[in-house]
């Protein structure tokens, strides 16, 4: 693994047909959109669920690519176990008089880089550990934007039956038309687009490294293949662009670089059910110190 020395950006497009790629709970699970233009929206939580389930499903829980932000997860039991990982920080009783709090805040430097050194998560992109039994908190160098899809969508409500009933008493209920009745919110078709960040000097810090940044990669084009659901039906990564400055410090704002890749609709009078109904460019003529790199 080496060390990462270059700034990076990213745009990354990804669509869906018939699913709904991220529904909000606060209203029924509908796929969430701008309530002002809508525009669908997909978290940055989203995505990065999505990124953190690939890795889990392709390392298996081994460090240094354990998932600390997981299903089912009791955070506190990770935080312990790198105290005990650890151990603890001896001083004399000459430094613990001068500064009580000093060998606190030691052991609890080493345990962030303990949790930066086992799990891919906590390196990428940060987490607030600071519980009872204290890791600290760390600042990651990969962020995501909200995903927000390129044109207005249209949200449905599909009433869907299901021939079969829970209990007896609900069976006796329906007096033997077993038949419920239930909804599946989707949209017909929405193409997103999302954009990223990642820092060098960030990086350095979490010990995120080359070979992290190419699982990273990895993970954006292949996630969506291990995510299929009843609720989320044909999701698909499209696109991966990325910019790679020449130094830590880059050499151009982000937004110019953004800017580069174009969307347009190329469907006319009708609304547009395929990626095909799209006409996607990247102007090559980036900035100078800046390589822009298709991924997928």
């Amino acid at each position: 693994m080496s060390e990462i020395k270059n700034r990076y950006e990213f745009v990354y497009l990804f669509d869906v047909e018939n699913g709904n790629p991220n529904g909000d709970p606060d209203a029924g699970n509908m796929p969430r959109i701008d309530p002002e233009t809508n525009h669908g929206i997909v978290t940055d939580v989203c995505l990065k669920r999505k990124i953190r389930n690939f890795v889990q499903l392709k390392h298996k829980e081994e460090p240094p690519h354990r998932i600390y932000i997981k299903e089912k997860a009791v955070l506190i039991q990770a935080h312990e176990e790198a105290h005990k990982a650890i151990g603890a920080v001896e001083l004399t009783d000459e430094e613990k008089e001068k500064d009580k709090r000093r060998g606190e805040a030691a052991e609890v430097a080493l345990a962030r880089q303990w949790m930066c050194k086992n799990f891919y998560d906590v390196r990428t992109f940060g987490a607030v550990m600071a519980l009872k039994t204290n890791c600290g908190i760390v600042t990651g160098p990969v962020q995501l934007n909200f995903a927000r899809s390129m044109e207005p969508v249209l949200p449905l409500e599909i009433t869907i039956t299901r021939m079969a009933v829970a209990t007896e008493a609900e069976a006796k209920k329906m007096k033997g038309d077993n038949r419920t009745m239930g909804r599946k919110h989707i949209v017909p078709y929405g193409l997103y687009r999302a954009e990223g960040y990642i820092s060098a000097n960030l990086a350095q810090k979490t010990g995120f490294s080359t070979d992290d940044l190419e699982l990273l990669w990895e993970s954006l084009v292949n996630m969506f293949d291990h995510d299929h659901s009843a609720a989320r039906g044909k999701m698909n990564a499209r696109k991966l662009f990325v910019f790679k400055h020449d130094s830590e410090i880059g050499n151009a704002p982000a937004h110019k670089l953004f800017d580069l890749v174009k969307v347009e609709p190329n469907h006319e009078d009708r609304p547009a059910r395929a990626f095909e109904d799209y006409k996607i460019t990247v102007d090559k003529a980036a900035p100078q110190g800046v390589e822009v790199i298709e991924k997928l």
